[in-house]
């Protein structure tokens, strides 16, 4: 409020009551278009401007004009050369015969609205108005943690983000890539989750602005499944190597068996090794007791499963072999004893017979 006194009255306090009289333009009241020529109030165009960026406000001036203001709303920013608002963001950059221009830097939503340029000439006021649109880029407000759920359970996931226009919400499986897929809402449904759908989920918020992008984790538990052992044969005294590999989440403990009787690390010369999910059981330096049927147990919380292998002697042929084909004489015995009998019976008596001479 301005106190003037009875004989002088100061410039700004005329100023603030002609423009709070004559210049301001109430909410709501109809606008004539810029290109009425009956109007003295004009409409400039929208002006959009990302938040934390800087607008410039412009307004034609003229010869005949004798006072000029920029107003907020009911707030006066500018009064000619005189700065009204406390702002620090809002600074005069020209004042005159062409232009009135002021800077608003920093923009915030607080400063989107209408903005009226008021214009005194020596016959009537007008006034030019424009609004100012703030864009926000978004932001997540609120992600669903990293879970940890059994196999087969039901899973909710949620991604509340805000921003200006108001973004879109997309959820994602990224990783593994294999079983990717996607979802376009705040709320992402898995019904009976799988260990499949175990991985990385990935919510983006897009607006016109810009993206927002955070990742959670699902841990999908499951008892254990084995693949099928092999068998391996080998010699008395060589190397040889049983494996037994098993899916399961938490990762499963491993126990080898011999029929009955549990073997550990060490026993017998026979060393197991425990990598993730593959489990060795190693021999080195075979003997004649170790042939026989070994059977793996995978454990974990939910559950086991198991494979056998059996481990089988396989004969390596001695340097009195006789090393010509399928037909071959090994020791005075026939090597194939099928259709060609008699010839190797044949071939068995001459060969003792000029050992003789």
């Amino acid at each position: 409020m301005c106190v003037c006194g009875e004989l002088l009255v100061s410039w700004r306090c005329v100023v603030l009551l002609s423009l709070r009289l004559l210049f301001l333009v109430p909410a709501g009241l109809p606008v004539r278009s810029q290109g009425d020529p009956q109007s003295d109030n004009r409409v400039m165009d929208n002006i959009t401007v990302r938040q934390g960026e800087t607008v410039f406000l412009r307004c034609p001036q003229g010869n005949i004009v004798t006072h000029t203001a920029w107003l907020n709303r009911s707030s006066i920013l500018y009064a000619g050369e005189d700065k009204w608002s406390v702002d620090p963001r809002v600074s005069l950059v020209a004042l005159s015969q062409e232009e009135f221009t002021i800077r608003i830097e920093n923009v915030d939503i607080p400063d989107e609205g209408q903005y009226i340029c008021a214009v005194q000439t020596r016959s009537r006021p007008r006034t030019t108005s424009v609004h100012i649109i703030v864009q926000v880029p978004p932001k997540i407000l609120h992600l669903s943690k990293d879970l940890v759920v059994n196999e087969g359970a039901n899973v909710t996931l949620l991604c509340l983000a805000n921003g200006k226009p108001e973004p879109s919400i997309t959820w994602k499986l990224v990783s593994p890539v294999a079983h990717g897929f996607a979802s376009e809402d705040e709320y992402l449904e898995i019904p009976a989750i799988s260990r499949h759908k175990a991985g990385t989920y990935e919510c983006t918020a897009v607006n016109e602005v810009s993206a927002d992008v955070q990742t959670m984790k699902i841990v999908v538990n499951y008892p254990p499944s084995v693949s099928e052992s092999r068998d391996v044969g080998v010699s008395v005294g060589q190397q040889a190597i049983l494996q037994c590999v098993a899916e399961a989440e938490p990762p499963a403990d491993f126990e080898w068996y011999r029929d009955d009787r549990r073997i550990f690390n060490g026993f017998d010369g026979i060393q197991i090794d425990n990598t993730g999910k593959l489990s060795v059981l190693m021999f080195f330096n075979v003997s004649e007791v170790d042939y026989g049927n070994y059977t793996c147990v995978a454990t974990n919380k939910l559950g086991s499963a198991n494979t056998s292998a059996v481990l089988y002697e396989v004969i390596e042929p001695t340097s009195s072999t006789l090393l010509q084909g399928p037909g071959a004489v090994q020791d005075g015995n026939c090597g194939n004893m099928g259709a060609h009998a008699s010839l190797c019976l044949l071939v068995v008596i001459a060969v003792q017979l000029l050992l003789k001479f």
